[in-house]
């Protein structure tokens, strides 16, 4: 018989993190583990407040559903058990795992997948002064992918003063709905003059129609606006690409079906995250591969990562070990 364990776990951050809505100071995240005979399955979360999900509730929509995951209940039967978002993504993942250890296989062989290779991904600076901003990007300069997090009023000086400390760094921007439809236009004809490859998600995700047919010539991609695959024909209309975190699809299962989807209606594919542990990013590195703009460096961002995680190479990430996940 099968053993869930459900735990919540606080990774303090090496510096406050500050977007549009706020700063956070650590990693409040929820670790799933569903252990039959030898082997052990794990998978983590991290519960959203802007989507309502908090570690409590989490905790308890797993827990009603332990009967069954202590139970039969398998990968695809959990799909319809389980509604997408952060719980359905740390169950997702543990039972990935845990196939993959009882079969002797990698969670990438069973899912049909090429082998993983390494990943370069952002590393992403959060919203401060242009002066302070330019500071902490001269200080990763090397990265070859940095990702500015933005707010609106005064977002050109500050994407302007870090394209000045980090020349040769390719620049993402991702407002988190921060911005208003008069800005999008306009910001994106000054952004393609500072080279930044790519605006994220600048309208709140109830307004983003504005985008419909609105010139930008900087590419901009979906993330609030994109959970699963649910609509996403109606985003292929206002979006050039969509932002998979495993935290919205609910999972690695909903994920590949996102991405294959988001690429058959001709979308280019972010591939991001939370601020997690590398358990949390493990999986995400499978839907990675190919991925236009790789966001994994939840765990860069730690003050320290849990013990075994992801092997980072500056900015390359290198696939999960077996004893991580997969």
């Amino acid at each position: 018989m099968r053993r869930l364990t459900i735990r919540h776990e606080s990774w303090p951050l090496a510096k406050a993190l500050t977007i549009s809505r706020g700063s956070r100071a650590s990693a409040e995240v929820v670790v799933v583990e569903i252990a039959d005979g030898d082997f052990t399955g794990r998978g983590e979360c991290m519960p959203y407040a802007h989507y309502g999900e908090t570690v409590e509730g989490v905790i308890a929509e797993i827990e009603a559903l332990r009967e069954y995951l202590e139970g039969d209940l398998n990968i695809m039967t959990l799909q319809v058990a389980m509604a997408p978002g952060a719980a359905r993504n740390a169950v997702d993942c543990a039972l990935w795992d845990l196939t993959a250890k009882q079969a002797g296989k990698p969670a990438w062989a069973l899912a049909r997948l090429e082998a993983p290779q390494p990943l370069v991904t952002a590393y992403t600076l959060g919203v401060d002064t242009p002066d302070a901003m330019a500071a902490a990007a001269r200080e990763i300069a090397w990265r070859p992918l940095i990702k500015l997090k933005v707010t609106g009023e005064g977002d050109i000086d500050r994407i302007a003063a870090v394209r000045a400390a980090a020349p040769e760094s390719r620049l993402i921007v991702d407002a988190n709905e921060g911005w208003t439809a008069d800005m999008v236009e306009p910001f994106s004809i000054e952004l393609a003059k500072l080279n930044v490859v790519m605006i994220e998600q600048p309208l709140p995700a109830d307004a983003d129609g504005a985008l419909a047919d609105m010139p930008h010539p900087v590419p901009i991609c979906a993330d609030e606006s994109c959970h699963s695959r649910d609509g996403l024909e109606e985003l292929a209309g206002l979006y050039d690409m969509v932002n998979i975190k495993l935290d919205k699809t609910g999972g690695l299962t909903e994920a590949l079906v996102l991405r294959a989807a988001a690429r058959e209606l001709g979308l280019g594919v972010m591939v991001g995250c939370m601020v997690a542990t590398s358990l949390a990013m493990a999986p995400a590195v499978l839907v990675g591969q190919g991925a236009e703009v790789i966001d994994l460096d939840g765990p860069l961002l730690l003050a320290k990562d849990r013990e075994g995680g992801l092997v980072y190479d500056g900015s390359t990430v290198m696939p999960p070990e077996p004893a991580l996940w997969g």
